[in-house]
């Protein structure tokens, strides 16, 4: 009996989904109501973790807690701690979250609802999910080695090295963009900057309080964490009001925050784990989940409609905030809420050095992933429940001298693709959540806040709309801060691998000299691109942005490639040696690898067609070479009228040009620079995949042995597995609510 009600409750919650689904994506008359986007998001994560998962933990991996874990064998205090596992989950879901689930889907909904929200949800349920997962699990058996050391020892050494150089070249786009994104965020804000910063001490408190004071006491910490966060929340109101004071002590512009983030990378990669990192991600974590839930009920509650179409005119690639056409752009701009690369640099980085047990794995490698995917959708419904021109105008940089003339730009550029909008009406706007000014706020952060607030200002009867709007700025700043955190960390373990091949001292992760040396050389490689992003006339995302959309997504190619091997490998040893089978025969034995080609097979066809698009397209919005053929073409015009100016005498036109001409150069090379980058990227992958897919036939064919370099395992005794079960009633609460 109680069988049959759990197949009809699941039958019955699977047309739930299904109902849906169907109404998303056949819906044209009115507006959509975004109820059905979260219950189709719901469900598609319930089903997926309940069935899905646990068949790669049982069938694939055939997960072991009686296996020992990185952390059981190699406990130094430093990198390699026992760490709670829902510390555990709090720390991975706040690094992976960065702000490709944020941004990535407020930018694509200009494609219009449907294409993005199909591609978060079966993208992660079937893609990101699993990635996180496998690569989490094979790390763990592998003394948690990184993703390019995994590669040279499953592939092959030259696979390998390329992997390693790769890896670091996209890892320090990936983290130059992150940091940028937060520059751009807490810039000019003194409210964000105090309650971000004050964060910092926050954790601090709170590991030594767990470490030293109340020795794993997770509960009595968090909760002064969550005072002590709360209390920042209102301290920056206080700070933000103190105009002639704190508020202008705590008022940065763009660079010198940057230099402060990049001394905060580097103490984040040197301090031990459980001293910043876990807790600050930890504490970040609540707030992150709470403002999540809050929205996802307040989505519920206020139910609110859909002002874009499920599929916009902007699919031929006409469209103002994202060049280019709905394949592959939109994919590309979507990253981390579907497939993220970033994330398996995470999943073979801090994350298997910390967690005690490997079935874990699942909650923390598929779970965080499925939340990290609502946020994404989240932000999805919070941007398309805005109406399209005043969506269009907080994106779109106008050009002019002053704000008039800014202003009336933009309204003219918007007006004209056919969605109405009028400076008066976003002055309004712009008044009721606080701001000065909501024109060009490109980026998406301020777009996704304004979203936020149009829902969670509800709770308070549409009051408070500017504290709504302050407190989901500095929600998104965090989201984003405690990547960096993580992400420079990870970078520091894979630059270590690589150095320590060249000065093996170098490679010795448990030295504090070879930390501070590999941190400082990942913190400058990242640092350098930051900087120029903020000197950047057109504002740094506009030129980063695209590259970290691809370099994020190739990265992901890297990982499935190594997970498709490492699977085949499993596979093939199952299978008795002395038998000669059919090569039909062996391709069935080894279907589970599907789990992992699929969504390999679909990113480079996205990956690789974005990059060519991006190097060759003759468009110059959509193509680096073209776009600076343009600017060149322009340059000769502007050095006659600067020869002309000089001959007049106009010293204020004179300087006007040379400002002019500095900024064409810089773009110029920009645009350069991205083509190149581009196509190293697409080279590095490519000669992986060459070499991956050698290593596949030799397998298939049974010339190659098919020998897994795991750590030999080591076994604990039969009460460590009963270690878990008394809070296991607290796992499955979280997982309904997830």
């Amino acid at each position: 009996m109680k069988r049959l009600i759990k197949i009809v409750f699941w039958v019955l919650f699977s047309l739930l989904g299904a109902f849906a689904y169907v109404t998303i994506a056949f819906h044209r008359q009115e507006h959509l109501n975004s109820a059905y986007i979260l219950t189709a998001a719901i469900c598609s994560y319930v089903i997926g973790y309940r069935f899905y998962s646990k068949w790669i933990a049982a069938k694939v991996l055939a997960l072991n807690d009686r296996r020992a874990t990185p952390c059981e064998v190699h406990e130094d205090g430093k990198d390699f701690v026992r760490t709670n596992k829902w510390i555990v989950f709090g720390h991975h879901f706040a690094a992976i979250s960065g702000p490709g689930p944020l941004v990535g889907p407020v930018l694509a909904a200009q494609f219009g609802y449907l294409p993005g929200t199909l591609w978060i949800l079966i993208g992660a349920v079937l893609g990101g999910t699993v990635q996180d997962f496998v690569i989490l699990a094979f790390s763990m058996r592998r003394d948690g080695k990184s993703l390019g050391e995994m590669v040279k020892e499953e592939v092959n050494t030259i696979a390998g090295v390329i992997a390693l150089v790769g890896i670091i070249a996209i890892m320090t786009i990936l983290l130059a963009v992150l940091s940028l994104v937060v520059v751009k965020a807490l810039a000019e804000s003194p409210w964000g900057v105090f309650t971000v910063g004050a964060t910092i001490p926050i954790a601090m408190l709170m590991g030594g309080y767990m470490r030293f004071i109340r020795v794993g006491k997770i509960l009595e910490a968090s909760a002064i964490g969550v005072i002590l966060l709360l209390l920042a929340v209102y301290g920056g109101k206080v700070v933000y009001e103190d105009k002639e004071g704190l508020s202008k002590i705590f008022t940065l512009a763009a660079e010198p925050l940057a230099w402060i983030i990049i001394i905060y990378g580097l103490a984040a990669s040197v301090l031990p784990v459980w001293l910043l990192l876990a807790p600050r991600d930890y504490l970040s974590t609540f707030m992150k989940l709470g403002t999540i839930f809050l929205l996802a009920i307040g989505c519920f509650f206020v139910l609110p409609d859909l002002k874009f179409p499920a599929i916009s005119k902007f699919i031929d690639g006409s469209g103002l905030v994202v060049a280019g056409k709905l394949f592959p752009f939109c994919f590309i701009t979507i990253a981390c809420g579907a497939i993220s690369g970033f994330h398996t640099l995470i999943s073979s980085g801090v994350t298997p050095k910390i967690i005690t047990r490997e079935s874990y794995s699942r909650t923390v490698g598929y779970g965080a992933m499925c939340l990290e995917s609502l946020v994404a959708i989240m932000a999805m419904i919070a941007a398309c429940s805005l109406e399209p021109g005043v969506y269009l105008s907080m994106n779109v940089k106008g050009a002019g001298q002053d704000y008039a003339a800014i202003a009336a730009d933009t309204v003219a550029k918007v007006n004209a693709v056919g969605f109405p909008i009028t400076v008066d009406k976003m002055e309004q706007l712009a008044g009721e959540v606080g701001e000065h000014t909501l024109f060009g706020r490109t980026g998406g952060a301020a777009t996704l806040a304004v979203g936020m607030v149009r829902i969670l200002s509800v709770f308070t009867h549409n009051q408070w709309m500017d504290l709504w709007y302050h407190f989901a700025i500095m929600f998104e700043a965090l989201f984003i801060l405690t990547t960096i955190d993580a992400g420079t960390r990870v970078g520091r373990y894979i630059l270590q691998d690589a150095l320590g091949h060249i000065w093996k001292p170098l490679g010795d992760i448990r030295s504090i000299k070879s930390n501070i040396v590999a941190s400082s050389i990942m913190v400058c490689l990242w640092g350098y691109f930051l900087i120029q992003g903020v000197r950047d006339p057109l504002g740094g995302v506009n030129s980063l942005w695209p590259l970290f959309g691809i370099a994020n997504q190739m990265l992901s190619v890297i990982a499935l490639s190594l997970a498709t091997t490492i699977i085949l490998k499993s596979c093939l040893q199952k299978i008795n040696n002395s038998q000669q089978l059919s090569l039909s025969t062996l391709l069935k034995k080894s279907a589970p690898i599907l789990i992992t080609f699929i969504p390999m097979i679909w990113l480079v066809s996205v990956t690789f067609t974005a990059g060519y698009q991006k190097i060759f397209n003759d468009d110059p919005q959509v193509g680096f070479i073209s776009q600076a053929r343009l600017l060149e073409s322009k340059t000769p015009l502007l050095q006659t009228d600067f020869d002309n100016a000089k001959k007049s005498g106009d010293t204020e036109k004179i300087t006007d040009i040379e400002k002019t001409m500095k900024f064409n150069q810089t773009l110029i090379f920009t645009n350069k620079l991205d083509a190149v980058v581009t196509g190293i990227f697409i080279t590095l992958v490519t000669i992986i995949l060459i070499l991956s897919a050698r290593e596949w036939i030799l397998l298939i064919s049974q010339k190659r042995e098919p020998r897994l370099r795991e750590t030999p395992p080591v076994w604990l005794p039969d009460y460590a597995v009963v270690e878990r079960k008394p809070i296991k009633w607290l796992g499955w609460l979280t997982l309904f609510f997830l």
